[in-house]
Order: structure tokens, then sequence, then C-alpha cells
């Protein structure tokens, strides 16, 4: 059994574990760092895998976070193809899958998350549909890519954003689209019923076909191939392939076993401390609680996945800058781009500012005087003045806020004066 010294072990390769072994570098850490992922390659970006790669317009060299080169010149070890299967926490020390023994001095977890599996009648989860699918991996959207085509009949199991932006590439590749969403709207989750509407109406234009408030009660296999997906209200829809994008499951089994994880996640601060003092974990995994909204909060994007690592990375180098950022997030469909700000849950108020049908708007969601969140629809400006606004916790009022000639930063920032772009 090999054993090696780390210094600092990141166990995870995404955005998250490179960001933090970078930026630990740069802050001054000065023994080993290594990055240790479950795939091979670089380290690459995940959002592109629905959209641009998809579609073939981005290669795997377009998707590396970084090239080789720049955790050389970092000195940051990539030990790729490998998997964590136990930390001791009092030896200091990560057992891998093929029997190596990492010890550290500091651990970060940033393990991610990976797709939550469609579970029906006709799907052996030991042996599934060669045609069943979901997105989280390069080889992920290689296979989807290879069955897609003018006429390929796919069905898309959810209609959140991986879903909607995986039908939106799949139509303009000339694919038969269906999107089935068991909540009465797509977005349900994270958007009000304004921007729902929206987006099925943009995916309906473009031909996509969308079931809401419809669950899968089976599928038929054909040599180990789907080909039908029967609802749970009679329909039968016909399937070349199918793509599950309903949600995912946060990377904690290890970490739980090892006592720093409970059912939602890994439990931080906003420097990614965990309850071990040698032990990080920042991105998909993590669970921090928002001073903003009040309440621990484990999010899925890219944004805060590199903010946590930041911190980190600061703390472990003794320059402490915690993490106070803003969630948000972004969706491109189509010819849409769709940035959110904030977290609308709990708004009793949604405003909208602008026309859906331009496909240029943006909705407030408020509670009582409170911004609580902004999906802005082909509006980068209004975008980037309510994240400024989020961050300073400002009052709205409402009826000014949906008159398109009162300059929004005067609204949100109260500094007099339009704001630059859409506003």
């Amino acid at each position: 059994m090999e054993t090696q010294d780390c210094g600092l072990l990141i166990v995870g390769a995404g955005h998250a574990g490179s960001e933090l072994a970078v930026a630990a570098r740069q802050g001054g850490w000065e023994s080993r760092i290594v990055l240790l992922g479950d795939e091979g390659g670089v380290p690459y970006q995940r959002p592109p895998l629905s959209k641009a790669y998809l579609l073939g317009k981005s290669d795997a060299t377009a998707l590396a976070l970084r090239p080789a080169a720049a955790y050389e010149a970092a000195q940051v070890e990539l030990l790729q193809g490998a998997r964590m299967v136990s930390i001791d926490r009092m030896a200091h020390a990560v057992t891998l899958a093929d029997g190596t023994v990492l010890r550290y001095a500091k651990l970060a977890l940033c393990t991610g998350g990976r797709p939550r599996p469609l579970v029906c009648e006709g799907i052996d989860r030991q042996n599934p549909p060669a045609n069943l699918f979901h997105l989280r991996t390069m080889a992920d959207a290689d296979g989807i890519r290879a069955s897609l085509g003018p006429g390929a009949r796919l069905v898309v199991v959810g209609g959140g954003y991986v879903g909607l932006e995986v039908a939106a590439s799949a139509r303009r590749l000339g694919a038969d689209v269906t999107v089935i969403e068991a909540q009465p709207r797509v977005l349900a989750r994270v958007a009000g019923p304004e921007v729902s509407r929206f987006y099925e109406s943009v995916h309906r234009e473009a031909g996509v076909e969308i079931m809401t408030g419809v669950g899968i009660d089976c599928v038929e296999c054909e040599g180990g191939r789907i080909v039908t997906v029967l609802c749970s209200d009679g329909q039968r829809v016909p399937a070349d392939l199918v793509v599950a994008g309903i949600g995912m499951l946060p990377n904690i089994e290890v970490a739980s076993e090892a006592g720093l994880a409970g059912d939602s996640g890994i439990s931080v601060d906003d420097l990614a401390r965990t309850a071990d003092p040698d032990i990080v974990a920042a991105g998909d995994c993590a669970l921090q609680r928002h001073a903003l909204y009040d309440r621990e909060l484990r999010l899925e994007s890219v944004p805060n996945a590199l903010e946590q690592a930041r911190a980190a990375a600061s703390w472990l180098c003794g320059k402490p800058k915690p993490n106070h950022s803003v969630p948000w997030f972004w969706s491109d469909q189509y010819d849409v781009k769709l940035q959110m700000a904030g977290l609308s849950q709990g708004y009793d108020q949604c405003v909208l500012r602008g026309d859906p049908l331009t496909r240029s708007f943006c909705a407030f969601y408020l509670r009582g005087t409170r911004l609580l969140a902004v999906d802005a629809v082909n509006r980068p400006a209004d975008f980037m003045l309510a994240r400024r606004a989020l961050a300073q916790a400002v009052a709205v009022d409402a009826d000014r806020l949906a008159e398109a000639t009162v300059p929004l930063k005067e609204l949100l920032l109260g500094t007099s004066g339009a704001a630059t772009g859409n506003s």
C-alpha cells in the first residue's frame, strides 16, 4: 500500500477544487498541493456541456478551466482518475479506491454532486437502458450528442435549467423534443409563474412539446433501449433517447461517514470551514448559512463554487476573506440569456419591468419592500444593478419599479440618472 504526504489535499477537480488549488498557491501556501479528480485529463467547465459543447461549437480543449501548464506553473499536482473512499480524521489521511493513502495537513472537500437517477418501472438500475442519459460529464454529453440529429425523438424528463438547455440545443440540431415536467410549470422550483410562462412559450415557438403536471409511470424497452415513455396521464411518448434532468445529489457519503455531513450537505461557515479545523469544503457539496437569507443553503452554481473556494484559500493562507456574495446563476437557451441573482423563495409580489413578448424584461421578486431576487432576460445591465442592490439589502417601491420611465439605478441604488444599457 502506497502512502504519500500531500500538504494540502483537494478532493474534487471541478470549478471549486481547481480554483482553490490555484488561489491557495497564489495566496502563499508553500507546501505540496495535490488536486484529486475522478475523471481523466485537466479539470473542465460543466455549464457548456448542455449548450456549446452539445451543439459541437466547443471542444474539450475549449472546456478546460485552465491549461495543464497553469497547474504546473502553480505547482499544483493533478491526480486524475482517482476516487476517495474514506477519510481518517485522526490520522489526517485519505484512502483511495486503489488502496493508496494520502496524508494531509489540510484537506479540502470539493466533491460536487451527481445527477439524480431516473427511477421507474422498466429501468434496471444495475443495467440501465443504453439510450437513457443524465448530463454531468463530458462523456455524458458525448453520448447524447452521438444520438441526436434531425428527426431523432428526444424525451427530456425534467423542466429545470439543464433539461431546458438540452431541449434547446437538441432542437437546434433538428431533433424532435418533448419535455415532461411533473410540476405544474417548468422552472417551478426556481422562478415565478411569469418567467415559467415565458420559457414555455419560447420553447413551444421553437417546436418543443412541453407536458407539465405529468409524471413518468414506466418505460417500455426493446433490445436494451427505451422505445416508449408512459406518462401518468396515460399518454405514450415514443423515444429514440431519453435525458433525465431531475436534480442533483451531493457527493457527501464519504464525508458523512467521517462525521462531517448531514443529509443536505457538508456544513461550512463563511470561510468554508467545516467542524474539523483541518478540513474545508466548497462547491455543490457545501451547505453554508447565508446571512442575506438567514438560512443554510447548498447552492449548485459555478459562482458560488468559486467564491467558497476563494474564501477557503484565504483562510488556509492566513488571510481570511469571508464569502458574503449574493447567489447568482445563468442559463442560455436559444437567443435568450437568463441571469438570476438572489433567491425568490418566500416572495409575495413579482414585479415585471419590460414586456416578455419582446424577450427583454426583468422579474423582480419582493417581500414587502425588500428585494429578494431578480430574473433578468436579455438585460445584463439591469442584472448587474440588481446584484448590487441585493448586496445592500435596499428597500424598493414596487409601483415605481414597474414603471420603465423611472431609471433603475435611481430605484435600486438611490442614484439619479439612468443606468447604462437597458433600464
